[in-house]
This record gives structure tokens, C-alpha cells and sequence, in this order.
């Protein structure tokens, strides 16, 4: 079969992105206009923000990624766009112009769900390395700012299939390592900040108590059914509880003044490397934040791997932004080896949003020719199936 190039298009939250694929399996360009600096003063993503972000970058970022590919609008095979879920304003930019593309070009338009995207970016990676030959069933936790999902994946035919069979009750993980690191003071996104101190902490300072999950998801009573058999085991996760500790920990050992210091010292720093977080961080500080990261990692890992076992799994991949957190990547790697489960992660670059790992999930589709409709739109609460 001939090559085909993708251009994908992703503009779900806070990165407007594009890239060329080389049949689901080779990166020929990934071009990713982050809104970091838009967003940090108000230490999250703001949708209408984002949205206004998104409509200055679009055109610029998708000419880019098409000039690093040397290709042209009229070279690629098909142009594949996020469909969500996501921030619904984000997501119609994107959307917008992906079929305004489409139509003026006269080229087929594929749907794809976020979360498939992100699996696929492992696929696409292990492709690139030349291995082909993945042992199924495949378990994969997706797991960033917005979403912390478990699915047990298949490849049938030429297209893949997803059943869910664990998510948060509330935060996600992303959220929670953002939140934690905004009530401490050390700015926005935290996740990473947080991966950069925790190792400067004493992880067994603070325990923190696992979740306990005692009754159904509420989400599955009002639909009457979950998305997986009432039957077969969840492995559910919350993380609403874990910040709130972190609050109770902060309240009970007056860390308010020193957190109101840290902010504003930090503040005034354009790009804060590490020794400017540590020069404002005590060693409570430094404790809490590694006693938190060890908390959120075991749990994460601990939970996955008990689905592993439970439905046999052969192949265990972790993606998502906050699979780029080191020490969760080194716990798998340990605790996978014990279970005898080879665990893929992406790369760091697409681990977090991008548009390569849209156009890696494409492929499937454009073999099936599974082409989306020009009247299709944005789904913010799109499930993956």
C-alpha cells in the first residue's frame, strides 16, 4: 500500500498544534504554539482565553508544520482533527478550520478522539523504533491534566477498539499535581515543578491515606449501566481527597505566610529554574511535595497494575501529560518488571498535547475510510469506545 501523509490538527485545550504523519508510523513534522504565558497568571486554563489563542495560532502553526514537512496544503492525503473531548470553544477552532480545509482541498476529514490520540502516540513511537509486533491484550492508563482513564484496548481489523474499565470520580491526576502546586505557591502548570522538587524531599513525611472507594460511580447509577460489564472489576481513582489533605496539612503547620512569600518571590522571576524554587522552599515545603508525588505515583501505579493482573493483560502502555513525570515512569518500570508487564511510555514531547499522536490515530480510519461528516461537531465529553 502506498504512503499516506496526515496533516493533524489538535486543539483541545491549551497547545494549538499541528503535524504531518507518515502512515501512522513516522513523524515527519510536529509544530506545538503552547499558551503558557496566557494562562500562568491566572494558574489554569482559561476556555475563552484559550479559544482567542487558538484563532491566532491556527493558520501560522498549520503552515509551519507543513513547511517543516515540505509538503504543501495540496500534497497531504487527509487532514484529521480532535473531535474531543476538550474545552468546547478550543475544540471548534480547531474543528472549524480542519473542515474549511477539507472542503477548499477537496480531501477526506477525519474525527478522532483525544484519548485515542494519546494511545496512539506509543503506537506510533514503538512503530518508529520498528516494533511492530505488540502482544494483546493492551491495558493503557491516560492520564494528564484533564483526564485519568484505564482502557483495555484492542486492534481489530484495521481499527481498534476501547473498553473502560477504571476513571476518576473527580480530579484528575494533571489537576490535582496543578492544584496542589498553586495552593503551595509554586505557580502554574505545577505538574513538572512538582517533579523537579519532590526529589530534594523526604517522600515518608507525610502519609498520606489511599482513596477509599465504597460505592458506585455515580455517573454509572444515572445511566443505568457503566461503560464496562456490572460484572467485571473497576479500578476506579480519586484524587479530591489527596488535596484536600494537602490544604489540612498547610492549615494545621501555618505554612500560609510562607506560601504568600514564595508566590510573590517567584512572581517576579521571569523563568524560575530549579535553584530559584528551592531558594524559597523550606524543607516542609520540599517534604510535603515529595510526600504528595509518592502518593498520587503508588497510587497510579498500584491501581494499574492490580487491572493488569485482574484481566491478564500482556502489554501496559502509560500516556498523557503527566506520564512524563519521572518518578512515575521509574515506578512502572520497577513494578512492571516485577509483574513481568512491559510497560511503553511516549516520548516527553508526546506525552503531553500534540497533533502527531492526532494523525497517528487517523491511520486506522483513513484504511477503513471511516471519513467524518462536514456537519459533525466539537464534543466536549466525548467517550472513547
Amino acid at each position: 500500500m502506498p504512503d499516506a501523509y496526515i496533516l493533524g490538527i489538535e486543539s483541545s485545550c491549551d497547545e494549538t498544534a499541528a503535524a504531518v504523519v507518515r502512515s501512522g508510523e513516522q513523524v515527519i513534522s510536529n509544530v506545538v504554539a503552547s499558551q503558557f504565558a496566557t494562562h500562568q497568571p491566572y494558574g489554569g486554563v482559561v476556555p475563552e482565553l484559550a479559544s482567542r489563542e487558538h484563532l491566532r495560532a491556527i493558520v501560522p502553526v498549520v503552515r509551519k508544520a507543513l513547511a517543516d514537512a515540505k509538503h504543501t496544503y495540496a500534497s497531504v492525503d487527509a487532514i484529521a482533527v480532535t473531535q474531543g473531548p476538550g474545552l468546547a470553544g478550543a475544540l471548534l477552532v480547531g474543528i472549524s478550520y480542519a473542515k474549511a480545509l477539507a472542503f477548499a482541498l477537496d480531501k477526506p476529514l477525519i474525527a478522532v478522539n483525544h484519548l485515542e490520540g494519546h494511545i496512539h502516540a506509543v503506537l506510533l513511537e514503538e512503530r518508529q523504533k520498528g516494533n511492530h509486533e505488540l502482544v494483546f491484550p493492551v491495558l493503557a492508563l491516560v492520564v494528564s491534566g484533564g483526564h485519568t482513564h484505564l482502557y483495555l484496548a484492542e486492534q481489530k481489523d484495521a481499527g481498534w477498539t476501547y473498553e473502560n474499565i477504571g476513571h476518576t470520580r473527580d480530579d484528575a491526576a494533571g489537576e490535582a499535581f496543578d492544584k496542589v502546586a498553586k495552593l503551595l505557591g509554586l505557580g502554574y502548570p505545577g505538574g513538572p515543578v512538582i517533579d523537579r522538587l519532590a526529589p530534594h524531599g523526604n517522600p515518608g513525611t507525610v502519609k498520606f491515606p489511599p482513596a477509599q472507594i465504597k460505592h458506585r460511580d455515580r455517573r454509572e447509577r444515572r445511566h443505568g449501566k457503566g461503560e464496562t460489564d456490572n460484572h467485571r472489576p473497576r479500578f476506579d481513582f480519586s484524587y479530591s481527597g489527596i488535596k484536600t489533605a494537602v490544604l489540612r496539612y498547610v492549615e494545621t503547620h501555618n505554612m500560609r505566610s510562607a506560601i504568600e512569600t514564595r508566590s510573590k518571590a517567584l512572581a517576579r522571576i521571569a523563568k524560575a529554574k530549579i535553584d530559584d524554587y528551592l531558594a524559597n522552599c523550606d524543607k516542609l515545603t520540599l517534604d510535603l511535595v515529595a510526600s504528595f508525588q509518592r502518593a498520587m505515583v503508588e497510587d497510579l501505579v498500584g491501581k494499574t497494575l492490580a487491572a493488569a493482573r485482574a484481566y491478564d493483560v500482556a502489554t501496559l502502555f502509560v500516556t498523557g501529560g503527566v506520564a512524563a513525570n519521572n518518578e512515575l515512569r521509574q515506578t512502572f518500570e520497577r513494578d512492571g518488571a516485577k509483574e513481568g508487564v512491559p510497560v511503553y511510555f511516549p516520548s516527553r514531547p508526546l506525552s503531553t498535547d500534540n497533533a502527531a499522536m492526532i494523525a497517528a490515530a487517523a491511520y486506522p480510519k483513513f484504511l477503513a475510510k471511516d471519513w467524518a461528516a462536514m456537519d459533525f461537531s466539537a464534543e466536549a465529553s466525548l467517550i472513547l469506545r
